[in-house]
């Protein structure tokens, strides 16, 4: 049973050796519309339009000076004029003289530093400094942070606020972008009906099907909602095929071993090949990965934390390389732990978890919950507190690591 390291490895390893040609990129206004190209693959390098900054740029309020006219503190300048964003000083400083100036201003011919407003006073016509200055100081100079022509955003990056902001800045209004692969979601098992009916005593609602979509949507696809499948060989059977017709089809339930479960019987009907059928994780153990006719096949365990856990373990770095983007590794921080956690299985586990700020120092405490059907202690916590098969037993106070949930950490404190 491999590791949740290894079946990582492996699913890189066989979609990036058999995923087909994508489709054609798609070119995508975003200037009026900037949320609908978040998240979003780029099909195509942004390069720099000019030098960014375009000029010597003032970094702080103060005064341009030539740095060989105060060599020494208590000089006095000539005060000649003012540079301020959008306008600059058309005038030349000179020696002896400085240019009174504003943050993100120009700086003026002959100036090479600029003095903070704190360390000078005006007095007339002419300002006193209180420092020496040394050429260079509180300005960038032009072409300092990006030079004409150099990428800027790469492509196969995840467009978020910063990418979208650099590409506005170099003057862009369309990207070109890689279609959303199209994820199909299938939940199985007699127990589930549709969110919007009134279960009965021994029945549950389609949760998994709005946690994945929501996972997909987060992770870059387009989430294919088939309702559910009961367990009849038929009905899952025709389910599936309808699935493998998007880019990659999630399942979940009926991947153990019990008597109902049905999902890797239909599979290997359907010519499936199986790479792993489980892996030494916990909750989550029972996860499935295949191949079948030409697409990614996952079947993740019924139960919502399992099926949450997995996808993100198992399904991101998929749906990364279908978008054209290479597989990011999993964004574990570490957080000194505030109570002893011990486990007994020898599986990774991804126990339910709350990170908060004490100070300056970074907690991390595991919730009680009731195990991965526990949806509840997922929403009362922040993150997932990782216990490694390799040291089950973790003591208060030890640093350790922690996965937070993909729709971002909000550390409290």
């Amino acid at each position: 049973m491999p590791s949740y390291e290894e079946a990582r490895a492996k699913v890189v390893e066989v979609v990036r050796e058999r995923r087909r040609a994508a489709a054609a990129a798609e070119r995508l206004e975003f200037a009026s519309n900037p949320a609908g190209a978040l998240g979003r693959v780029l099909a195509e390098d942004i390069l720099a339009d000019r030098h960014y900054p375009p000029f010597d740029r003032a970094t702080r309020d103060g005064f341009a000076v030539r740095a060989a006219d105060l060599a020494q503190a208590g000089a006095k300048l000539r005060l000649i004029g003012e540079s301020r964003a959008g306008v600059a000083f058309a005038g030349t400083a000179g020696a002896g003289e400085c240019v009174e100036i504003m943050t993100g201003a120009a700086l003026p011919r002959g100036a090479d530093a600029v003095v903070m407003q704190e360390h000078a006073r005006v007095d007339g016509a002419f300002v006193f400094f209180e420092q020496p200055a040394k050429a260079g100081q509180n300005f960038v100079p032009a072409g300092k942070e990006t030079r004409a022509g150099q990428v800027v955003v790469a492509r196969g990056a995840r467009l978020g606020y910063a990418e979208l902001a650099m590409a506005a800045q170099v003057g862009r209004t369309q990207v070109l972008v890689a279609p959303r692969p199209r994820v199909a979601i299938l939940p199985t098992g007699d127990e589930v009906v549709d969110v919007g009916q009134t279960p009965g005593p021994f029945q549950i609602r389609n949760s998994n099907s709005i946690s994945l979509a929501a996972q997909v949507a987060l992770a870059g696809g387009e989430a294919v909602r088939l309702g559910n499948a009961r367990d009849e060989l038929g009905e899952l059977r025709r389910c599936i095929e309808r699935g493998l017709e998007a880019d990659l089809l999630i399942l979940s339930g009926g991947v153990s071993v019990g008597k109902y479960d049905l999902v890797e019987t239909v599979l290997r009907q359907l010519g499936a090949k199986f790479f792993f059928d489980a892996i030494a994780i916990r909750p989550g153990r029972p996860a499935v990965f295949g191949w079948c006719q030409g697409k990614p096949v996952f079947g993740l365990p019924g139960n919502p934390v399992s099926t949450m856990v997995t996808f993100e373990l198992l399904v991101v770095p998929a749906i990364d390389l279908l978008a054209g983007r290479e597989p990011q590794p999993l964004p574990f921080f570490k957080a000194k732990l505030a109570r002893a956690v011990q486990q007994k299985a020898p599986l990774t586990h991804f126990l339910p978890a709350l990170v908060s700020r004490d100070g300056d120092e970074v907690q991390v405490e595991e919730l009680p919950w009731e195990g991965s059907g526990d949806i509840g202690a997922v929403v009362r916590g922040n993150c997932f507190l990782v216990v490694h098969a390799s040291k089950l037993k973790l003591a208060a106070g030890e640093w350790v690591d922690v996965l937070p949930r993909a729709a971002g950490l909000g550390v409290q404190g």
